[in-house]
């Protein structure tokens, strides 16, 4: 008989979910990432999927999505999610951004409906991370969120710290505000409201919070809780492996591997050329077979239709050089991007293999390329030493 899953996450971009995959990978489960197109409309998946994972992560893209585009999604997501847990008890979570990023209440009301929860309790705080809800407000490393670089994000600028001001129709869709300072608070949210009646929303935290309790309570790992995955253990890919990195976050910071880095030509940046000029450009490069790093070295242009032709942009390069020789490790930093190239190379159903710092996941698709993703706000960790 088959392992069903215990848990199925669902997350408005992939390096959100595949944080969360990380994490759970970490704590002795078995984890399956999925991207949300590999579910049809019948809410029809690929059997691997479910089949033998304790949990089921599923990545969308409905962040960079317009809101009315983002409810369609999660309504056709719902219909999977009806399918799998007809039959069984299964656990929920939505992962959202830990700095107030996409559509939450419109997914979040939607999502709640479709799986007969009365409330959410949506706690995006990071303590961890020094990401933090005092008074109803956001805090980063003790500045307000708009005061941060999130308040120059190219599709949801942080203008206000205030949870209650960013999202005023939350309390009248059922959705509750916690406060969260620290560890403890997420706990206590957890406990209070865990009636089976309440879905959670939110960050790693609050997530690594509720698989402790499930795992203890409701005996997650088939009454045994089995050891951890250890974090920053050697990895899988080979030492002398060919590399692809993709940083396409207005968040990245220079790498300094040594590595050729290419970076986007000014005319491509404006619109004027595209990736096929940039690749004519690049493809001579003594070291494309080997190990390249792509980087968007300018940022004064923004908006959405801007944010979504980089990333396109980006994709393209990547398709080119894959089509050249598959790399055995492709890198990619910002959720776009990542969710962007894959989809245009096709690739979305991955192992997850290890997860290397927090928010930094290591990941083996279908084809055998390991892939690593890592939100563009996160740090690298030991990734590269």
């Amino acid at each position: 008989m088959r392992n069903e899953p215990r848990m199925i996450v669902i997350a408005d971009d992939i390096t959100g979910a595949a944080e969360i995959a990380g994490i759970a990978h970490s704590h002795g489960n078995q984890v399956r990432l999925i991207c949300s197109n590999s579910v049809d409309d019948s809410g029809a998946a690929d059997d691997d999927s479910v089949a033998a994972n304790n949990i089921l992560v599923i990545a969308t893209d409905t962040r960079s999505m317009t809101e009315a585009e983002a409810i369609a999604e999660t309504c056709r997501v719902a219909s999977f999610l009806k399918a799998i847990s007809s039959h069984r008890h299964i656990l929920f979570f939505k992962k959202t951004d830990s700095a107030l990023r996409g559509h939450v209440v419109a997914e979040l009301a939607t999502l709640m409906e479709a799986i007969g929860c009365r409330r959410t309790v949506y706690l995006p705080a990071n303590p961890s991370k020094g990401r933090i809800i005092r008074a109803g407000t956001y805090f980063i490393k003790g500045v307000p969120l708009h005061e941060t670089d999130f308040n120059f994000d190219p599709e949801f600028p942080a203008k206000t710290a205030v949870l209650r001001e960013r999202f005023p129709d939350a309390e009248e869709k059922g959705i509750i505000m916690p406060d969260a300072e620290n560890e403890e608070a997420l706990h206590s949210a957890i406990q209070e409201y865990n009636d089976g009646q309440t879905l959670f929303a939110g960050a790693a935290d609050l997530f690594t919070a509720l698989l402790s309790l499930t795992s203890q309570e409701n005996k997650l790992h088939h009454g045994a809780c089995q050891s951890s995955n250890s974090q920053g253990a050697k990895t899988a890919v080979p030492p002398q492996a060919s590399t692809l990195i993709l940083c396409g976050s207005t968040q990245s910071k220079p790498l300094g591997l040594g590595i050729p880095v290419c970076e986007m030509p000014q005319a491509v940046y404006d619109g004027k050329k595209g990736a096929d000029e940039w690749y004519a450009a690049l493809k001579v490069h003594p070291n494309l077979l080997t190990a390249l790093i792509l980087t968007i070295p300018y940022h004064y242009r923004n908006g959405k239709e801007v944010a979504v032709y980089l990333r396109t942009v980006m994709a393209g390069m990547a398709s080119h050089l894959v089509a050249r020789r598959v790399p055995d490790h492709l890198i990619i930093e910002g959720g776009a991007t990542a969710w962007a190239t894959l989809q245009e190379l096709g690739w979305t159903q991955f192992e997850v293999v290890q997860q290397t710092a927090p928010g930094v996941v290591l990941m083996r698709a279908k084809c055998g390329t390991f892939v690593t993703l890592k939100p563009g706000s996160y740090p690298w960790g030991n990734m590269f030493r």
